[in-house]
């Protein structure tokens, strides 16, 4: 598909405009390095705009790209409204969607609400809340490690159990 044939006007402007989407997915941290810093970046993925837009895609799907300890390749997020460092910063992202805009591509982000890091602000207050409170109820706790043994683990490679002994939360 072409940008130059209309289709992309009408996807934009679209109510049900990702039916016909093409999507070009990518990892910031490593799709394009302006500084050679050894880490993609937001002035990288700028840059490398147009040559997205050639490929004829009509929509950019970027891979969390927010602060994180990467313990869990940028999933864990510790912090929604923001950039991690490597990547950029805000205005960065800003800049980032415009130009995308302008090239007539759509703009959608890998957002785990219910994956965050031991780091985030979510977390730190439900590991010190009492039990049974709501901010204590925003993560799932156990007094063992016994209580979901039949959830499948993700990451069998490197993990035993999808539960982690929190000593500040005593579960």
């Amino acid at each position: 598909m072409s940008l130059k044939n209309g289709k992309a006007n009408r996807v934009l402007n679209e109510a049900g405009w990702y039916k016909d989407a093409v999507i070009y997915q990518l990892h910031v941290k490593s799709f394009f390095d302006s500084n050679n810093d050894g880490k993609g970046d937001f002035p990288g993925l700028i840059a490398q705009l147009d040559y997205i837009a050639g490929l004829g895609v009509n929509t950019v799907w970027l891979l969390p790209f927010y602060p994180s300890p990467r313990r869990d390749d940028g999933y864990d997020i510790a912090e929604y409204r923001d950039v991690h460092p490597d990547y950029g910063t805000l205005a960065d992202v800003r800049q980032f969607i415009r130009e995308a805009h302008a090239r007539k591509l759509r703009v959608i982000t890998e957002l785990v609400v219910n994956h965050t890091s031991d780091q985030h602000d979510w977390f730190q207050r439900a590991r010190r809340a009492k039990r049974g409170s709501a901010a204590r109820d925003f993560y799932v706790w156990s007094d063992d490690d016994q209580r979901y043994t039949g959830t499948r683990i993700i990451f069998c490679d490197t993990e035993s159990s999808n539960s982690t002994w929190d000593p500040v939360a005593a579960q």
